[in-house]
């Protein structure tokens, strides 16, 4: 799944640095290539900081009014703003403005387009990566242009929560069409993941959906459309349209950007009284909990992209770092969770902190459904010899057990298993 091993570093901030303390290797046989340290890293570390080598919002977040730049992802709304429109208020007012890190006096549009960009860097990066093939121009609201067919036919297949866009497939081939030496990037996309035919296709079933999976092929032509390029033809073909779903249902990171919750990390930071603490630490909680009940969990810019070096991370069910977007963009921090020795792989986690409470049978369900391995981590080894029996499965036993001693009704098992979030 690792790039060609000059690359690999070449999208960190620092990347000698990041080349000095790290290496990428052979993990094990059964897990292929791995990152591991070459010097001690303490907990709390940053170990690098990667900027993605192509990344896209997700089409309905963007729908839902969720602006961001359409380059770094970078939330475009004021924390004020962001709060008002999450939490259903507008008269809301947020103390600490200052600890708003975005400047509306930045932004800068694509003069042909209209689409928004955080700054005159991010608009200039995008015309120069892939804008140039992507831009709209004056057919942006004309919804029989190819593009606007092709993301309406992947909104009509892939609803919220998302996990993928097809602008990122889309951004891929725009960036091999503008490239001067279009060799190297479409080796750098091909060397992201290498599955069989029958591995590829249980990943796009399992990111489309089992409703929409006979819908590939119209999807495809759409694709097709839209974008093709002979130096491309093979990307969309049958066999090339379906290795490129599964590389980014493989590899794909989610990127999540919010201006609120960077506001809140400053606030957090903030020296002030025990009584002022206090109080903003309580406004803050009171805000949160408004957002839960106006918007539910939906509270970021979301997208997803992929990351050369963070690719080359294995999973762990008890990880030693973990990735995030501190900076409000798409800038991933890979940080120790622990103590990390020279020598030591570094493992991030693929399941979120949920599952990794479930039982051992349920990891491995997600983790084979989602990518299509098993896991053999410490936790997994340790569990070994516990039943085959998914969390479901168990609660289901317990709840059982409870109605049989106490005389309850039967529909109370049946209703617990609704209300269980499948993996």
């Amino acid at each position: 799944m690792a790039a060609p091993m000059g690359e690999v570093f070449s999208r960190c901030s620092q990347s000698q640095a990041a080349a000095a303390r790290l290496h990428v290797h052979e993990a094990a046989p059964a897990k292929g290539k791995g990152l591991f340290a070459t010097k001690a890293i303490r907990k709390g570390e940053t170990i690098f900081v990667e900027k993605p080598l192509v990344s896209a919002q997700f089409l309905w977040n963007a729908l839902y009014k969720y602006k961001a730049c359409d380059h770094c992802m970078r939330s475009l709304e004021t924390a004020e703003e962001n709060s008002r429109r999450l939490s259903g208020n507008p008269s809301l007012s947020l103390p600490h403005p200052e600890q708003c890190t975005v400047r509306k006096e930045l932004l800068h549009y694509c003069p042909m387009c209209q689409v928004l960009y955080c700054s005159t860097d991010c608009r200039q990066a995008a015309l120069k990566q892939y804008h140039q093939v992507l831009c709209l121009g004056p057919s942006k609201d004309d919804p029989q242009h190819p593009l606007n067919k092709l993301q309406e036919g992947w909104r009509n297949m892939h609803y919220p929560p998302e996990t993928a866009s097809i602008m990122l497939l889309a951004r891929m081939v725009a960036m091999v069409k503008q490239a001067k030496d279009k060799g190297r990037w479409k080796k750098l996309f091909s060397q992201f993941c290498s599955r069989t035919a029958n591995e590829e296709e249980e990943i796009v079933h399992k990111l489309i959906g089992d409703r929409f999976k006979g819908q590939l092929e119209s999807l495809r032509h759409l694709f097709t459309d839209a974008l093709y390029d002979d130096c491309l033809s093979q990307w969309f073909t049958r066999e090339g349209f379906r290795s490129l779903f599964a590389l980014v249902g493989t590899n794909g990171q989610g990127i999540g950007t919010s201006s609120l919750s960077q506001w809140v990390h400053g606030c957090d930071a903030l020296e002030l009284a025990a009584p002022l603490r206090e109080e903003l630490d309580s406004f803050i909680d009171q805000l949160y909990k408004d957002i839960e009940r106006e918007t539910g969990d939906f509270l970021n810019c979301e997208g997803s992209g992929l990351y050369i070096l963070q690719s080359c991370c294995n999973h762990s069910c008890v990880p030693n770092a973990e990735s995030s977007f501190p900076e409000n963009n798409f800038l991933l921090h890979l940080t120790a969770l622990q103590d990390i020795e020279a020598g030591e792989e570094i493992c991030i986690t693929y399941l979120d902190c949920c599952q990794r409470e479930r039982s051992r049978h349920s990891r491995h369900r997600a983790l084979r459904e989602n990518y299509l391995f098993k896991c053999s981590c410490p936790k997994c080894e340790s569990q070994a010899g516990d039943p085959d029996v998914s969390s479901e499965e168990e609660e289901e036993g317990d709840e059982g057990d409870a109605e049989a001693g106490a005389g309850a009704g039967a529909g109370a098992g049946a209703n617990l298993e609704d209300e269980m979030t499948e993996v």
